[in-house]
Formats: structure tokens, sequence, C-alpha cells
């Protein structure tokens, strides 16, 4: 390569498929992936300040890569209509250090996060799980959708939204792409029907209560990324055998974690495993038998940059076959 290759959303979506995303990042928590501690930079500004993110990893085994997600954001963009968060992934060789690729950072981050959640839902969810339902509308719900159709028979998904136009365009999405699809006012009601409940907010306070949760209901946090944020109530984590992408991370900056184990609602030990022990079969998920029907789990997600990295890896080898 002598030209690093700019990578649109539009060429992510050509090569990529859930299912092979999925097993992509199956084997990269299987693998031996160096992941640095990420960077937070602050970046001063005349009003809300901005931040830079850094987010390396790189292949310790087998084919080399090294990765680095950048991301900037900006919060007081909103006042001029243009989105507060954007980002890139630079893809390198690991042998030489080449660059290789310039990926849309937000397009990766959006499939690698709902393919971190269908794989833990492979380990989670009742294998026959049928109806999902999808809190929130924004860019990264359409993604859960079809992570999670891509590993569980789902046949039925109910949408809510605080605003209910957008839940309304997004199923309209969905139904076009040939994905049953229905919007709901009654989040309480939807709720006590589903066998999968994902949630992609920026709620600060509880939106999914424990007394709701049907025994066997599997529940997918992923929109709260830092210690003030939070999806679901004590009760739905009390309730529930916990599972994390990353134990650092989760127990960090993951407020549905981070409150219960502060107020002592839950302790660590309650953490029943992250996705390195579910991929390397260190830790069991969901029980077999009898036990299956009736356990609830719950996995909560704040990101990691070795699904970058697999996503991007995933990416490079689809352009280039």
């Amino acid at each position: 390569m002598d030209r690093m290759r700019i990578v649109s959303a539009d060429d992510i979506t050509r090569v990529m498929t859930y299912g092979a995303l999925v097993d992509a990042l199956a084997d990269a928590f299987r693998a031996e992936i160096a992941v640095p501690v990420r960077h937070h930079h602050t970046i001063p500004q005349s009003g809300t300040d901005a931040t830079l993110l850094l987010m390396p990893a790189w292949t310790e085994e087998g084919e080399r890569y090294l990765g680095c997600k950048i991301v900037t954001v900006f919060p007081d963009n909103a006042k001029q209509n243009r989105p507060s968060l954007y980002g890139q992934y630079l893809l390198m060789s690991g042998e030489t250090g080449e660059s290789l690729a310039l990926i849309d950072g937000r397009a990766l981050t959006a499939w690698r996060t709902a393919a971190a959640s269908a794989l833990a839902s492979r380990f989670l969810s009742r294998q026959e799980s049928a109806h999902l339902v999808m809190v929130g509308a924004g860019a990264l719900a359409p993604h859960l959708v079809q992570a999670h159709a891509s590993v569980r028979p789902i046949r039925r998904v109910t949408v809510w939204n605080r605003t209910k136009a957008k839940a309304i365009s997004m199923a309209f999405g969905l139904a076009v792409a040939g994905v049953e699809t229905e919007v709901t006012d009654d989040l309480e009601e939807a709720v006590r029907d589903a066998d999968i409940v994902s949630c992609a907010t920026l709620s600060a306070t509880p939106l999914i209560k424990g007394a709701w949760l049907k025994k066997g209901a599997h529940v997918d946090l992923v929109g709260g990324f830092t210690p003030k944020m939070r999806e679901a109530d004590d009760q739905a984590v009390k309730r529930a055998r916990i599972y994390v992408d990353t134990r650092a991370g989760a127990t960090k900056e993951a407020g549905d974690i981070v409150v219960p184990l502060k107020k002592g609602v839950i302790a660590r030990s309650a953490i029943k495993g992250d996705l390195f022990d579910l991929c390397r079969g260190k830790a069991k998920g969901r029980d077999a038998g009898r036990a299956a029907a009736s356990q609830i789990t719950l996995f909560k997600s704040v990101g990691t940059a070795i699904e970058d990295l697999a996503a991007a890896m995933l990416v490079w080898k689809g352009l280039n076959p």
C-alpha cells in the first residue's frame, strides 16, 4: 500500500454483516490484544470545554495491526445544529506502522457497539427470544435491533422513545427493511412482555424498572457512559445476573454499575463475568434447562478499543479480499 484508503459509512455497510462482526469480536476477546487506557484531554473553549479522546489498541499475535480511534466532543456544537461528537479510526500495519485506512468513526462505533451487545446476547438471552423492546430511537438503535436479530429469532420489535415522532421514523425504517415493528407510549407494558430489552439513551434517571422484568428476560444497557447516567433502576440490577463488556470500564464509567456498587445494592461479586470471561469459557452465561426460563440477565457496556480494532480489521479485509 502506498496510499491510505478513506473508508466511508457506506463502505462499511457494503462489506460488513452483523454475523461476521459478532464472530470477529468473539475472536478478538479470545486473542492477545493490547489495550492501553484511553486518553482523555480537555480542550479549553470560550463556552463549554471540549474533549479529545484517543483509544489505541494493537494485536500481539497472528496478523499484526495497530489502530487508534480519535474522538472529539464539542458540547457547544449543538447551538450551531452540528453534531457534538466526531470520530475517525486510523488503522495501521502492525508490522511497519504504515497507515492503511481512515475509517468513519461514528459508523464503525455504531456497528461494533451493537455487535458487542449481540455477542453478549449469545451467552445471556434465551435462545428462543422473539420479542425485542428497543428503548431509544437514536442513530445506534437500528443497529442494535439488527444485531440482536442476527443472533436470536426476533419476530417482533417494539420501539419506545421520549419523542414519539423519532420512534415512528425509526419504526418505518425498520419496517422497510422487513422487521415487524410497532411504536408504544407505554414502556411498562412493553417491557413486561419483552424477551430482550435494549436501551440506548442518554438518560440520567432510570427508565427500566426491575419490577417490570419478566422471568427469563435479558436486559442490554448501552447508552449510559458516565457515572451520572442510569438506564435501569437498582431493583433491575439486583434481580439480574450481571455481566459487563470490561470490568475496568464498567466499574468506573457506567452509572448502572457504579451507583449500585457505591450504595451497597450489589457487591463486586455480583458481576459474574465480562466478555473476556464469556468468550474464553471462564464464566458461564445463562443457565440451561428450567433455570434458563426464570433467570434475568443484564449486560452493561461502555465500549473498549478491542471492539474498534476488531471491526476495523474486518472492514479492511472486506475491502481487500
